[in-house]
């Protein structure tokens, strides 16, 4: 049901960012504010199981429902940045893409060591962010409680590189 109601409301918007790319536009879906709760208690109670001592969104529509599930569970949100967005001591990880380099950041006390974090995100693609993302939370002492994630593009295969990094993945919405 509630995977039905998120694909009603995702905007495909053709050839963005590039030529042959079919952007899957999340913004319809916080016009709804009931849908928006829903997708928080989706989270929550797919889950309600798994240790989760914070959460990490990545930068930055990640920050969307990774807010609102923190709150939901009781836990602290942890903000993944881009480089040179957070203002106080962080740690980074340059990671590849299709098209070059790109950094992620979190502050160095963002978490305690032994921790478990789960990492949020808007969308599974490739899943090349969230690996990276997994990497620095270890590098940090953390432990990775899972992934959660409004929409997977099934076809990019991101599922397929993270089910390795953890058994927690909640994707709401396949295409």
């Amino acid at each position: 049901m509630i995977e039905q109601q998120i694909k009603n409301a995702i905007r495909d918007i053709p050839d963005f960012p590039k030529p042959g790319i079919v952007f899957k536009d999340i913004t319809p879906i916080l016009k709804d504010p009931i849908l928006c709760e829903r997708i928080v208690e989706a989270f929550a109670t797919r889950l309600q199981h798994v240790k989760i001592d914070a959460v990490a969104g990545v930068e930055s529509r990640g920050f969307l429902f990774g807010l609102q599930l923190a709150g939901k569970l009781g836990v602290p949100f942890i903000p993944v940045r881009k480089a040179g967005k957070l203002p106080y001591t962080v740690k980074q990880k340059v990671y590849e893409l299709e098209y070059g380099t790109a950094t992620i950041e979190l502050h160095t006390d963002a978490f305690a060591p032994g921790q478990h974090i789960l990492i949020h995100d808007d969308l599974l693609a490739t899943g090349g962010t969230v690996t990276a993302t997994t990497e620095l939370i270890k590098e940090m002492g953390g432990i990775v409680a899972g992934f959660s994630f409004v929409v997977g593009l099934g076809f990019l295969k991101g599922k397929e590189k993270i089910a390795p990094l953890s058994d927690k993945l909640v994707v709401l919405a396949e295409y």
